[in-house]
C-alpha cells in the first residue's frame, strides 16, 4: 500500500485548508484510516481516524474545526480543516494498517 498526503499549504489563522490522502496497492476502503500530525520540535500526534465502517473520531484539539471523511474519489479521505489556528502548524500525515504516506505541510501564522 502506498499513500500520499497532499493539499497543504500556507493559510491564515481563521482559514480553511482540506488535505487529501490517496492510496495505491490496496483496497483502501476496507481499512479505517488515520490523520496525524507533528510539529516542529515536538512528537508526531494522531489528529483524526475514520474506520472501515465510515465512524470517526477526533483529538480534542481538533474536534468541532476538523472534519474527516471518505472522497468521492475511490481510495481517498480528506480532512477539511477548518477555523485553523497557529497550533495547528505542522507536517500532516495519513496512515493505515502501518503505512504511512508522505506528510504535506500546513502552516497557519497568526
Amino acid at each position: 500500500v502506498q499513500l500520499q498526503a497532499y493539499g497543504g499549504g500556507l493559510v491564515q489563522a481563521g482559514g480553511s485548508l482540506r488535505l487529501s490522502c490517496a492510496a495505491s496497492g490496496g483496497t483502501f476502503s476496507i481499512f479505517g484510516i488515520d490523520w496525524y500530525r507533528q510539529a516542529p520540535g515536538k512528537q508526531r500526534e494522531w489528529v483524526a481516524g475514520i474506520s472501515s465502517g465510515g465512524s470517526t473520531a477526533y483529538a480534542d484539539s481538533v474536534k468541532g474545526r476538523f472534519t474527516i471523511s471518505r472522497g468521492n474519489a475511490k481510495n481517498t479521505v480528506n480532512l477539511q480543516m477548518n477555523s485553523l489556528k497557529p497550533e495547528d502548524t505542522a507536517v500532516y500525515y495519513c496512515m493505515t494498517s502501518g503505512y504511512w504516506g508522505q506528510g504535506t505541510l500546513v502552516t497557519s501564522p497568526a
